[in-house]
């Protein structure tokens, strides 16, 4: 995944938190909840980076 390139996280990491937030219309905050539950740290605005 090249486009990923140089970033913190994997990609597939990057595209289900897109897809999730996309698909179920959940705000940044508790789609940070959800991935903290799974081990992945990240905070709320890099999430609305990610889907911008």
């Amino acid at each position: 995944m090249s486009e990923f390139k140089y970033r913190q996280f994997r990609g597939e990491i990057i595209l289900w938190a897109v897809r999730w937030y996309c698909k179920y219309g959940i705000s940044y905050r508790d789609l940070e909840e959800m991935l903290k539950e799974r081990g992945v740290d990240v905070d709320h605005t890099t999430l609305y980076r990610w889907v911008q």
